[in-house]
């Protein structure tokens, strides 16, 4: 994409400066502010939250999801989708590869690269997540013993499939990730000896198996402007339904249960430029059900000011920890960028701690984009001759069109259409030749 406009670019450059300028506006003291809201949210609080291992699969890696408050399930239309919906990979118009960054609380970080593809109706996809906070222990003199990483990395394959993508509704994406995820804990010490000891973080290190599932409909509803892609999107999804195991090297024992999540979500787009974004969650413990976690929910929006460079804003509610965030998407030819804030009410106010980063190569759409060109021209053609009486010739135009597009709907009301015209024009042309000879 070639940037035309250098005042936009300017604007969007000065977005990312205020930005990264929240620093200062929120290190002045609100803890008089943040006292009253945990109080307020505190009856939110699951009695058994923390009751799960490995968080980090809830941990927001950044982009556009975190951008709108993680109400990404029912969107899910850039390679963020993989915490969110994994029927996604399979409707995105693009080959992407993404890094991303996420700075987390006390000191600890999220680094994450995926990639994704699309052939046909089929989608790919793979992502490596590392989650990584400093690890130091220290003796009773304060004397430091031990310095390392505790970390918690997951890896995660991803296909999907789309059945049935037509032009009025674009078919249903049916996707599924496979996980598996390592939690390493480093070794520690004795406490009366002070010598470290050689693979006790390793009987405590873990290891996940697990499973996504997602869905997602698309399809038209009060549209008032005209684009080939739906403007109303409903996805559902169940992720990390596995088990974890400790005591490795030895005999492996179930850990705690993963966070298994249960979530429906829906994007809405009224306009070009405007989108919203809603979703629900609910956590679910596969052992015990019983064991009830709250729910959590998420609002989004996300504002178009140039054909590159986009305004997102979200709000979560998760527990008693409600978060604001606010990030920016700025795209300099195939590569798009997002820098966000997420403002944690109930913990701290130091933006530091919440800033994250992403960037996606777009490597192209696999040559997506030229064949919609010729469907559309077939159909032209084909309305073309239908409006000169040509009928024959209008078919012949609409079927080349499904032959690159058998989903085309437009296409195959033509036909229809066109075939009724030409057999009415036919038995009025035998009628008067019969009528002729007589």
């Amino acid at each position: 994409m070639m940037i035309k406009n250098k005042s936009s670019v300017f604007k969007s450059f000065l977005f990312f400066l205020f930005l990264a300028h929240c620093t200062s506006v929120f290190s002045l003291d609100f803890s008089n502010v943040d006292n009253a809201l945990s109080d307020f949210f505190y009856s939110l609080q699951g009695q058994n939250e923390g009751t799960t291992s490995f968080h980090s699969l809830l941990i927001p890696l950044g982009g556009r999801s975190e951008s709108l408050g993680g109400a990404y399930t029912g969107l899910a239309d850039d390679i963020s989708f993989f915490d969110y919906n994994p029927a996604a990979s399979c409707i995105l118009d693009q080959t992407e590869i993404a890094v991303f960054h996420s700075a987390w609380i006390a000191d600890s970080a999220v680094e994450t690269l995926a990639c994704t593809t699309r052939i046909k109706n089929l989608g790919l996809g793979a992502k490596v997540s590392c989650f990584y906070i400093p690890f130091t222990e220290y003796d009773a003199f304060g004397n430091r013993v031990a310095s390392n990483y505790y970390s918690e990395i997951t890896a995660s394959l991803n296909t999907s499939y789309i059945i049935h993508p037509g032009y009025t509704f674009k078919g249903l994406a049916l996707g599924l990730n496979a996980k598996v995820a390592y939690r390493s804990i480093p070794d520690y010490t004795d406490n009366d000896t002070g010598a470290i000891i050689q693979g006790s973080g390793f009987s405590q290190s873990a290891v996940a198996f697990m499973l996504d599932g997602g869905m997602l409909f698309q399809f038209n509803l009060a549209k008032f402007y005209y684009s080939r892609n739906a403007n109303f999107r409903i996805g559902f999804n169940a992720s990390n339904f596995g088990v974890s195991l400790t005591n490795l090297g030895e005999t492996p024992k179930l850990d705690d249960p993963l966070p298994s999540v249960f979530a429906i979500g829906f994007s809405y787009k009224p306009i070009n430029p405007l989108t919203f974004t809603f979703e629900f969650k609910q956590p679910v413990n596969i052992f015990n059900f019983s064991e009830y976690l709250m729910w959590s929910c998420g609002l989004g929006v996300e504002v178009k000011i140039t054909s590159f460079f986009s305004i997102l804003s979200g709000f979560q509610l998760k527990g008693a920890n409600p978060r604001f965030s606010l990030g920016g998407e700025f795209e300099i030819k195939t590569i798009r960028f997002n820098a966000n804030y997420s403002l944690d009410l109930t913990s701290s106010f130091n933006p530091i701690n919440r800033i994250s980063l992403s960037a996606k190569i777009q490597l192209g759409d696999r040559g997506r984009g030229e064949s919609r060109k010729k469907v559309d021209e077939f159909y032209n053609l084909g309305v073309s001759s239908f409006a000169n009486k040509e009928y024959d010739k209008a078919i012949d135009y609409w079927k080349q069109a499904l032959a690159l597009d058998k989903y085309f709907d437009p296409a195959i009301n033509g036909i229809k259409i066109a075939t009724k015209y030409q057999n009415m024009l036919n038995e009025y042309q035998n009628a008067f030749s019969k009528d002729s000879e007589k």
